[in-house]
């Protein structure tokens, strides 16, 4: 049954944290967009633009309710659209993997991120399907508030594309073949160089 799918990417809204590594999830969606002929637009409690893949219809939701209120946005849409549980994807930062490895889990606890723990609480469960990204965390003790709120290194900033076009195929993969080989070609690719 192909259904629809919530795709959420987590972010904080305003120019001050464009590009900042806790954005990544924005990124990630906005790179799915890229001349798949939709836009976001603003709706409640944040940005929503819709994109159908190979039959199958994604609602996409960047929240506008800040990092640490997300699963407000993320409880709201799920409702409104009527998406069963199981074709929610949550796609985030990561500081506990390395840079530019991706994780696809269909549980697992919020790893000390504020905005899966947020989305936990308000659906009352911690069994979604979560997309990480891995930002590293090449922070010395007390930084990490800065660190995640700080952009990409020139480097990191080189390999990000190819980093967001995985994600993207990662979220494509979800939709069309499930969560379970997914999970399988997503945790077992290469990671970015």
């Amino acid at each position: 049954m192909a259904g629809k799918y919530l795709i959420v990417g987590l972010g904080n809204i305003g120019p001050e944290y464009a590009g900042t590594r806790h954005n990544v999830g924005f990124m990630v969606l906005d790179d799915l967009v890229q001349g798949a002929n939709t836009i976001f637009s603003s709706g409640r409690l944040g940005s929503v633009a819709t994109m159908s893949y190979k039959g199958r219809e994604m609602i996409l939701l960047k929240p506008s309710t800040y990092m640490n209120l997300s699963g407000k946005a993320v409880s709201y849409w799920l409702k409104k659209e009527k998406v069963p549980l199981e074709n929610l994807l949550i796609v985030c930062d990561d500081i506990a993997i390395p840079f530019g490895t991706l994780r696809l889990k269909t549980r697992g606890s919020d790893g000390g991120h504020n905005g899966l723990a947020n989305i936990g609480e308000m659906l009352e469960t911690f069994s979604f399907s979560r997309l990480r990204v891995g930002i590293g965390k090449d922070f010395a003790h007390g930084e990490q508030i800065d660190y995640v709120l700080g952009v990409f290194e020139t480097e990191q900033q080189t390999a990000l594309p190819a980093i967001l076009k995985r994600a993207v195929q990662a979220i494509k993969d979800f939709v069309f073949l499930g969560a379970d080989r997914a999970m399988n070609i997503c945790n077992t690719s290469p990671t970015a160089q």
